[in-house]
Parts: structure tokens; sequence; C-alpha cells
């Protein structure tokens, strides 16, 4: 009596499902598209808080503060209920005294009860030969940990309609005075503004 047909058919059929399978993934624009940066740029964020004395050099103040705490340190190890409202100078090294690119103005409120984190709502308000603009940033910064990311959620100007992610991590701590930040900005959607 000669083999069956029957095996070799339900092999045909699954080698021909999985390779339909294949290219429908290869054609999910999610799967196959490599996400390449449209701009990038990096700038030190320079933050000094207020602590009673330094009145004329702060660009950063306490102005929500869990009960009985007071508006000069942050309070708890954790910091949880500080809300700080800053305008803060951005610049392309890390000098504090390096003639600015911009400016963060915006708030971060911590806001995790077990680490020390912060939810981040700000603009970068770009004014240079390089960069006319703003950038919009919100997102949890995780400040333990070495880099964070928030997202990049629209921008004017030099960069109308532009999203990204940007990249945090922390490049300088003297105390609750002041600290830096190097932010690595990946724009990913970056849109032309055309005037008629």
């Amino acid at each position: 009596m000669a083999p069956s047909p029957y095996p070799v058919n339900v092999i045909l059929i699954c080698i021909s499902l999985c390779l339909l399978a294949g290219c429908s993934a290869a054609q999910d624009p999610y799967r196959r598209h490599v996400h390449r940066p449209c701009k990038k740029l990096v700038v030190y964020y320079h933050e000094v808080r207020y602590n009673g004395s330094n009145t004329l050099n702060a660009t950063a103040t306490i102005v929500g503060e869990p009960d009985g705490a007071n508006k000069t340190s942050l309070a708890g190890p954790i910091r949880f209920g500080d809300l700080i409202a800053f305008d803060n100078p951005l610049t392309d090294d890390n000098n504090l005294r390096s003639p600015p690119v911009g400016r963060a103005q915006g708030f971060y409120v911590y806001s995790n009860k077990k680490e020390v984190a912060a939810w981040h709502g700000f603009s970068a308000v770009f004014n240079s030969t390089k960069y006319k603009g703003i950038l919009t940033f919100a997102g949890l910064n995780m400040i333990i940990t070495p880099t964070r990311h928030i997202s990049v959620i629209g921008g004017t100007d030099d960069f109308f309609m532009h999203r990204g992610i940007a990249s945090f991590t922390t490049d300088a701590v003297e105390g609750e005075v002041y600290y830096r930040l190097r932010i690595e900005i990946k724009l990913y959607e970056c849109w032309k503004l055309v005037n008629h």
C-alpha cells in the first residue's frame, strides 16, 4: 500500500502559514521601521535653588511643600509633596557661566511616596544663533536612576510640532542648592513650518 500524502500536505500547509505570518510581520511598520532621530541636541540644565540667602543667584524655588515644611529646604529624604518652580539656564557645555542658549521654565513636583522621583512639566525656550523656539517636556524623572527619559511633546518655530525623547543624566550635585543635568534630546518627529 502506498504511503498517504496526508502528512506531507499538513507539513506544507504549516510551512505556508509560517511564511505568511513572517511576511505579515515584516509588513508591520512598527516591527520593521528603524527609528532614527531627525534632530539631536545636547544641553546642560543648571538649577540654583533658593535657600533663604541666595536671592540674586537663585533660578528655582520651592513654591509648595507638605504641612510643617518650609520653603528653603526640601522635605524629608524622599521630598514627597515639594513643588518647585524654575527658570533655569540652558548651556551648550557644563559651565554655569557659559552664555545660555535658552531657559528651562516650568515646575516639578516630588510625587512618589517610596523613592525620590519628580514629575516634570516645562518648556525649553531657545534663543541662540543655532535655535529659536520652544520645546515642551512632560514626564516622570526617576532621579536615582542613572539615565532617565521623559517625553518631548511638542514645539514651536525651529521645533514646530517636534516630538521625541529627552534623556537626563545628573552631571553635578552640590547639596540642595545646585545641580546640573546633561539633557540629550532626540527628536523623532520633525515638521517644517511653511509660511504662506
